[in-house]
C-alpha cells in the first residue's frame, strides 16, 4: 500500500477547480489498494463540501496545516490549541489590524470576527455552506479548542510581512505561515510535516512509502522532510526544493501507481 497527500489551493484545486485528470488520477491510485488524502491550510468545513462536489474521494484530512487530524469518516484522530490570551495578543498587533478578517478556526466551526471589505470568509461560506460563528473582538478571550488563527491581506508581500513579523514576536508560541494573500496561524511546533508524521503513527502506516506534493511555502515542511513534489504554477523558490515537478496532483499519482 501506498500513500498519496496532497495539497488543495495551488496544487489540486486550480483556477477554481480540480482537473478531470486529477480527478482520474486519485480513483485509479484508491482503486489499486492505495490511500489518498488531503493536507491543507484550509479548514474541515472549508474543504469536504468542494471534495464532494468535485468527487474526490479521500482516506484523510489533515487541515489547517497540521492543527487537526481526522479519517476519512471525519473522527478527530488529533487536534492542536493556541490559547486565548495568544490569539488577542496577536490580534491586537498593528500590522494584524490590517487584515481583511480574523478567521479562528475550531472542530466544528470558524469564528469570525474584525470582517471588512476583501474579506473572502462570509462568500466562501455561502457558495459552499460550511459553518461560521461570529463573534465579536471582545469575545476572543473566551475562545477554546482553535487550532488555527488565519488572516487575509491585499498582497503576498503583505501577508509575508505579517507573518515574519509574528514568528518573531511570538516564536514560542506560534508558528505563522504566508499562502498567497493569507496568513495561517498555528501552534508552534504544528506543520503539515508533523501532520503527517502524526497521522502515519495514528494509522500504522509507517512503512509505507508516501508521496506529498504541494505549491506554496507552508507546503515545504512536508516537501522537504518526505522528498516531495511540486506542480509546473509553483513559484521557483519553490520547484527549487521539490524533488520533481508535475503538472498536476494526478499525474504524479500515474508516475507512481
Amino acid at each position: 500500500m501506498k500513500i498519496a497527500a496532497s495539497d488543495y489551493d495551488g496544487t489540486l484545486f486550480r483556477n477554481r477547480t480540480i482537473s478531470k485528470e486529477s480527478i482520474e488520477g486519485v480513483h485509479a491510485w484508491r482503486a489499486a489498494g492505495n490511500k489518498f488524502g488531503m493536507v491543507s491550510g484550509r479548514d474541515y468545513g472549508m474543504l469536504t463540501p468542494q471534495l464532494e462536489h468535485f468527487g474526490i474521494e479521500y482516506d484523510f484530512i489533515i487541515s489547517n496545516n497540521g492543527g487537526i487530524i481526522r479519517d476519512k469518516s471525519g473522527n478527530v484522530l488529533y487536534q492542536a490549541n493556541i490559547d486565548s490570551q495568544t490569539l488577542k495578543n496577536i490580534s491586537i498587533e498593528p500590522i494584524v489590524r490590517n487584515s481583511f478578517h480574523f478567521a479562528f478556526s475550531a472542530k466544528d466551526t470558524t469564528y469570525l470576527c474584525h470582517e471588512s471589505e476583501g474579506s473572502w470568509i462570509m462568500r466562501e461560506a455561502k457558495e459552499w455552506n460550511f459553518p461560521i460563528t461570529k463573534i465579536t473582538e471582545s469575545e476572543i478571550l473566551n475562545l477554546v479548542g482553535v487550532q488555527q488563527f488565519a488572516l487575509g491581506f491585499n498582497t503576498p508581500k503583505l501577508s509575508a510581512e505579517c507573518a515574519e513579523l509574528l514568528n518573531k514576536k511570538f516564536q514560542k508560541k506560534i508558528r505563522a505561515y504566508p499562502n498567497a494573500k493569507s496568513v495561517d496561524i498555528t501552534p508552534a511546533g504544528i506543520s503539515k510535516r508533523q501532520g503527517l508524521e502524526t497521522l502515519l503513527n495514528f494509522m500504522n502506516w509507517q512503512n509505507c512509502e508516501l508521496y506529498v506534493i504541494g505549491d506554496e511555502e507552508n507546503d515545504l515542511p512536508m516537501i522537504k522532510f518526505f522528498g516531495g513534489y511540486t506542480v509546473n504554477t509553483a513559484r521557483d523558490t519553490i520547484k527549487s526544493q521539490a524533488r520533481k515537478v508535475f503538472s498536476d496532483v494526478g499525474a504524479m499519482l500515474r508516475f507512481f501507481l
